[in-house]
């Protein structure tokens, strides 16, 4: 796998999906494109590289003004980045969004202020995003369905990693596109990671969520990070990860009594993929203990 490829998604007809190359490394950041009636992007990644995802649609065989429908899981601007530049490049493209982050979409100042302080050097990787009109914008909420004509998005409300994150389940395809409710997937080593980035996460609403998602008992996963796989026992799994994953943070702030000194021992102790490299791997460790810290200031 490298970035800019585009692969078919095994088991999932009409469906495929680029390496948008997030942070300068592979299999981190994946947009999905199903070749629907009502052709379909899922999320759009930071921005930054939006001309890949234009690359890939031309790959499948999709110009940028047959391209119907941006559906965003959650407007963190890793997942929705690039959808004022996609808006602008695919003419009769509608935007859904959740209610709780159409405004954020509109108006973008807050949510780059907010990423700034929530990925810290890692910005360097980002753009600043563009607004997308508001008459391009349909809200959406748990329990709506986005047409496709032969498919169907059934937009699932999936509020543990931040209240504006859904989750789209296709029945078509046996297949949830999971955004970060389901985790970190790194298709090369087969391996669960856990995300928890500030600062809405929430422990008991996440584990929630995956459960959400394990009653849908879909075939396949399709991962924001990154790519499709079958579901086998990862809900499981990363359900077991992301409640052990907090209990040693909270353990291990009880022992030092200083956060940063929490940050750095695991950033230090925490084994990443390789392919994410030091500086990738090390941002994301801090901020997953971060999100950490939050909400267990928010919960006392």
């Amino acid at each position: 796998m490298a970035i800019g490829d585009v692969y078919e998604a095994e088991a999932c007809e009409d469906v495929y999906y680029v390496d948008t190359g997030m942070y300068d490394v592979p299999e981190y950041g994946s947009v999905y494109i199903v070749d629907a009636e009502r052709p379909a992007l899922v999320d759009t990644g930071l921005g930054t590289n939006y001309e890949r995802i234009l690359d890939a649609m031309a790959e499948v065989g999709l110009a940028p003004e047959e391209l119907e429908v941006i559906a965003l899981t959650h407007i963190h601007l890793d997942h929705a980045g690039g959808a004022g530049f996609l808006a602008e490049a695919c003419p009769n493209a509608t935007v859904y969004v959740h209610e709780l982050g159409a405004r954020h979409l509109v108006d973008p100042e807050r949510i780059w202020e907010g990423t700034k302080g929530a990925v810290g050097d890692q910005i360097e990787h980002y753009v600043e995003p563009e607004p997308v009109p508001e008459d391009r914008l349909v809200e959406v909420s748990g329990g709506d369905e986005i047409d496709l004509g032969d498919h169907t998005f059934e937009v699932v409300h999936a509020p543990g990693h931040a209240p504006h994150q859904v989750v789209f389940h296709d029945p078509t395809i046996d297949g949830v596109f999971t955004a970060d409710a389901a985790g970190i997937y790194t298709p090369s080593t087969d391996e669960m990671h856990v995300t928890s980035p500030p600062v809405n996460f929430d422990l008991e609403q996440a584990l929630a969520d995956v459960e959400t998602i394990a009653e849908l008992d879909p075939e396949t996963l399709l991962f924001g990070h990154f790519g499709p796989a079958p579901t086998g026992d990862k809900l499981d799994v990363y359900a077991e990860m992301l409640a052990d994953w907090v209990a040693a943070v909270e353990s291990k702030r009880a022992e030092l009594g200083d956060d940063d000194a929490v940050v750095d021992h695991f950033v230090e102790t925490v084994e990443t993929p390789d392919i994410w490299g030091e500086s990738k791997a090390s941002a994301e460790v801090a901020m997953n203990v971060r999100g950490i810290i939050v909400a267990l200031d928010r919960d006392d």
